[in-house]
Order: C-alpha cells, then sequence, then structure tokens
C-alpha cells in the first residue's frame, strides 16, 4: 500500500498576513499563543521583532539552534516571561530551576534515569497498557474523549512507575485535576506579557490554585509515607523512581516533591498529548494505520521484552515522532542573552529575547517536504539521516534537552502497541480538533473518536503479568 498517496493536511492555525498590533498580540498570545505566528515565520531562517520594546529574534535556522542552544548555551538563560508562567507552579522544579540549583538537580536526577532505569519499567508500562486497553475494549461502539482517556493511561503509567501504584487518590479525579492544573498552568496571563510586578494577582494562578495545593498534598503524603517505610522496613521499599528520588544525593525533600510536580506535569502530560494527536492522526491516513496495525500484529505475536519494541516497532515509532513533530510537546524553547551574539547575518544585543520554536522549526518551509502534513517515513531508519539534528527539537536541546526522553519514547511505543493490536480510533468529531498551546499543544475540546474492536474474538487476551527487573539492578 502506497502511504505517500495523498497524505493528510494536518488542522493548525492560518498564519496572519498582516501585523497584530499591541492589543491583538497581548490578546492572542494570552489566548492561544501559537496563533501570534505571521507566515514569515515559516518562510524565514531568522526574525527580528520588538515585543513590548525588548529586541527579539526567532531563530529557526538547525545551525543557529545549534550555536546558541549547544555551542554557546552558556549565553542564554531560561526566559523571564516562561518563568513567570511556569515557576509560580513548578517552584525548583528541574524545568524551572536555574543555575547551580539547576546543575545540582540534573546532577542528582542523572541516575535515575539511565538506560537500565528506564528498561526495567517497561514491563510495567506494557502491563497497564494491556490493562486500560482491555478497557477499551469493553467500551467497544462508544465515542470517547481520546485527549481524556490518553491523560488517564499516562497517570496509570505514572503511578506504576514513579509510586509503584503507592498513592492515593482516584485516576479520574486525579486526571480532571491535572486537567484544570494544565489548564491554569501553562496560560499565559495578560499581566505576565505586560511585565507587570508581581504583586498584581493573576487570574489563572488564582484559579488555578485548589488544584496545585491538591497535588502537593497528594505528593508530599505519598513521600513521607515511603520515607517512613524506607526507614522501617527497606528492604520492602518498591524500587521505583520515588525511592531513587528519596536515595538520591543532593536534593532536599521540597525539591523532589518540585521535581516530582514537574514530572507529573511536563512528562505525564507530554505523553498523553503525543498519544492523542498520534490516534488521531491516524484515524485520518488510514494507509498510514495499516502499515502501523501490520506492524503490531508481526512483531507482537511473539511480543518479547517490551524494552525491545523501540527497534522492533519503527514504523510505530515513526508515526508517534511524526506526531510530535506536528504538535510538539513543548512548542517553545525561550531564552535570554547575557551577552551579544551572532547567529548567520543576525546580531543578538545582550538583553534579547531568543525564540527557538519547534513549532516554527517542524513546520519550516526550508527545512521539510510538505511541512504540513502527517508524514511517518520521514522517521522511517532509513530516512533518519535527512533530518538534521537540530531541526527536530521534540525534547529541546542542548544542555536542557528532557532528562525522560527515554522513558517516554518507550511509553509511547508500548502504549501505542498495546491499544492499536486489538483496537481501532475513528475520529467522530464535527469539525476539525484545534490544537491549543498551554503547557503542550493540547486539542480545543478534546478528541471525540469511536472505539472498535479490530480483531472478530471481541476481547482482548488477558496480560501474562512477569517480574520486572529491579530498578538499579540487572
Amino acid at each position: 500500500m502506497d502511504s505517500m498517496t495523498q497524505p493528510f493536511l494536518a488542522p493548525a492555525p492560518v498564519p496572519h498576513t498582516r501585523p497584530l498590533g499591541m492589543l491583538g498580540f497581548v490578546w492572542t498570545a494570552s489566548r492561544n499563543p501559537i496563533e501570534i505566528w505571521g507566515s514569515r515565520a515559516f518562510k524565514e531562517p531568522y526574525l527580528r521583532a520588538n515585543w513590548l520594546r525588548v529586541p527579539t529574534i526567532i531563530v529557526n535556522d538547525p545551525e543557529g539552534i545549534r550555536h546558541c542552544l549547544v555551542e554557546n548555551a552558556a549565553n542564554y538563560v531560561m526566559q523571564p516571561l516562561r518563568q513567570r508562567v511556569l515557576r509560580p507552579m513548578l517552584r525548583d522544579g528541574l524545568l524551572t530551576a536555574e543555575g547551580e540549583l539547576w546543575k545540582r538537580t540534573r546532577r542528582s536526577l542523572a541516575p535515575v534515569f539511565t538506560p537500565r532505569n528506564i528498561a526495567a519499567l517497561t514491563p510495567a508500562m506494557q502491563q497497564k497498557s494491556q490493562s486500560f486497553a482491555q478497557e477499551l475494549a469493553a467500551r467497544s461502539g462508544e465515542t470517547i474523549d481520546v485527549a481524556f482517556q490518553m491523560t488517564l493511561l499516562t497517570y496509570g503509567i505514572l503511578q506504576a512507575t514513579l509510586f509503584s501504584d503507592d498513592i492515593t487518590g482516584e485516576p479520574e479525579e486525579f486526571a480532571h485535576s491535572m486537567d484544570k492544573f494544565l489548564a491554569r498552568m501553562g496560560r499565559v496571563d495578560p499581566l505576565d506579557i505586560l511585565d507587570a510586578p508581581a504583586f498584581l494577582p493573576r487570574i489563572n494562578r488564582l484559579i488555578g490554585r485548589r488544584s496545585t495545593n491538591y497535588f502537593r498534598r497528594l505528593i508530599a503524603g505519598t513521600m513521607e509515607k515511603r520515607a517512613e517505610l524506607l526507614r522501617q522496613h527497606p528492604d520492602r521499599a518498591p524500587q521505583d523512581f520515588l525511592t531513587l528520588l528519596l536515595q538520591a544525593d543532593g536534593l532536599s525533600r521540597s525539591e523532589i516533591e518540585d521535581n516530582i510536580i514537574t514530572f507529573i506535569g511536563a512528562g505525564h502530560e507530554t505523553t498523553a498529548r503525543a498519544l492523542g494527536w498520534t490516534l488521531y492522526l491516524l484515524s485520518q491516513s488510514p494507509a498510514e494505520r495499516q502499515l502501523v496495525e501490520q506492524e503490531i500484529d508481526a512483531q507482537l505475536a511473539s511480543p518479547g521484552d517490551p524494552a525491545s519494541w523501540l527497534d522492533r516497532l519503527p514504523r510505530t515509532r515513526a508515526a508517534l515522532e511524526e506526531a510530535m513533530r506536528l504538535y510538539p510537546p513543548a512548542p517553545s524553547l525561550n531564552r535570554t542573552a547575557l551577552q551579544q551574539d551572532r547567529v548567520g547575518d543576525m546580531d543578538i544585543p545582550a538583553g534579547a529575547s531568543l525564540l527557538v520554536m519547534p513549532w516554527l522549526v517542524h513546520r519550516h518551509e526550508l527545512l521539510w517536504d510538505r511541512p504540513g502534513h502527517f508524514m511517518p517515513q520521514r522517521f522511517l531508519p532509513e530516512a533518519r539521516s535527512q533530518i538534521d539534528r537540530y531541526q527536530y527539537l521534540p525534547f529541546g536541546v542542548g544542555p536542557r534537552v528532557c532528562i525522560g526522553s527515554s522513558f517516554a519514547m518507550h511509553e509511547g511505543v508500548i502504549a501505542l502497541a498495546c491499544l492499536m493490536q486489538h483496537l481501532r480510533f475513528d475520529y467522530v468529531g464535527a469539525t476539525a480538533p484545534y490544537p491549543v498551546q498551554k503547557i503542550t499543544v493540547q486539542p480545543r475540546g478534546g478528541l471525540p473518536m469511536r472505539v472498535s474492536l479490530r480483531k472478530t474474538q471481541g476481547r482482548l487476551p488477558e496480560h501474562e503479568a512477569r517480574p520486572a527487573t529491579p530498578i538499579g539492578q540487572g
């Protein structure tokens, strides 16, 4: 089957052709930041603008990205606007920490995310994904919100791998609170754009305070419960991420809490959105979906170690990666220049804002053939060499590249394979989903999709649980 036939044009805001003006810019940026971009942003390697009297340099060129975020990364610190939006909720988590705190936190967390530890968690990812697929199979013929359901699935995986299910609270209660939390956490307040004094209340943060406090109470209680178990019966403590974090050197209890909140808010949410968008895009690309289904059927006839699925399912992985190109988990990387710099023919003054926008780079006309279309074959092994390292940035780049990228890729491919082995998802919305940037790129109004069984037997096989290799061993 020719998967190149009529590739699907993924829904996205239409770039504007005229300046938005000050009021239009502030309103658009606070409502949906990816709508601020005009057509030039998708055609030129560098742009310069003055936003609120601050020079702003947009870098789309891969060589410029490499220079700024890798070779000269020390010259670029986190942009104040980004910190004003995220830091009140994430505090000293890895995503918002800076300077020596960031270095110390990164060093402390690096041993937690080793390939050996990630591989040890893949059986739990498989078990949770297969159990979730069984639950959806019982709802065959129903219309479900796949965006919300993927939040439930990734929360289940998070519970199993981070906490070994040793956490209070119901999954649906958590997922609803997560939606409220993220809706506020990633939303830019007009007062933040205008750099208004910190003492002026931000409505979004006031509304989101209750869900934030809920998460912190939940995490603090879970941490204390585990810490007590480690003190009294260390041999009984699950060897999961929480235990590794509590045993890590160099992190205070409050810093561990901040990083768990960051893992939940950034890691869990980004994978959920990537899964939802992938299932939607495949539903609009029947030829691609059939190829993925055929690969899953062939490879999972003998499933083997789920840690190997990332290599054994290249077409499934390619569909996920193409979805993350079109709807990047982190749509913006914002920095401020400490000293003057130059990229290409563009001067970057000290104090200027530097924007590397995966939303732009991933859809840039100079970098991609048919950039707005869903074409997973771009990411098949034989085509990967044509993609510059710095034109595809789903997990960022440079020293601050996402520490959990390997975890997320294993989780995404395992979840997709378990869902698509026996189920099919068809989009039934009256209109195409519309992407909105919050902390991630989310579908406004969700993803209404009809779930149905692919297999005639009507029931998924029971998952045969096998013991996982303890984290830190094997």
